[in-house]
């Protein structure tokens, strides 16, 4: 969930996409209170956090890594479409998606949680991500997209069902 976060910036017109939300810097102040008060259990959360900008878009078309300190966008210039790209998201979402298994996250996120409505904001900007006009996402990559989605709308769905189970 936190390293589709900072795509949260499709949401919202007034913010420009792979700005704000992707610098290292605001996400280091983002996460300096879970840092004092987690410590090292929060490292996991700021690495995918912040693997969002350092991988995905600083390998396609830029990103401002540093702002506010500066504006400047960063970028590789790997083109999205391009077999290099694709390679890698391809590749990084099967080690996402075996550590989600070999870790216990997924069937963790497949049980009931009061915290599973939260993935409605990744989910949504997985959706905006993939299938935005703008820049279009290369269809073989939408696929990943699209099993993000199906896994954040069936943890939505079970906790929504276990909630109002207990309602009657």
């Amino acid at each position: 969930m936190f390293s589709i976060l900072p795509d949260i910036d499709l949401l919202f017109r007034n913010l420009e996409h792979r700005g704000l939300t992707h610098s290292i810097v605001v996400s280091s102040l983002l996460f300096l209170p879970a840092f004092i008060i987690l410590r090292k259990k929060s490292l996991p959360y700021f690495a995918a956090f912040i693997q969002h900008a350092l991988i995905g878009d600083y390998l396609t078309g830029g990103t401002e890594l540093l702002w506010p300190v500066t504006s400047d966008w960063y970028t590789l210039g790997i083109g999205m479409r391009s077999l290099a790209n694709i390679s890698i998201e391809l590749t990084a979402f099967i080690i996402c998606l075996f550590l989600m298994f070999k870790t216990m996250d997924m069937q963790a996120l497949l049980k009931p949680h009061r915290t599973n409505l939260l993935l409605l904001l990744p989910a949504t900007a997985t959706f905006i991500s993939a299938f935005s006009l703008y820049k279009p996402t290369p269809p073989v990559l939408q696929l990943t997209h699209i099993v993000l989605i199906i896994i954040f709308t069936v943890s939505i769905l079970v906790d929504v069902k276990t909630s109002l189970k207990q309602k009657t």
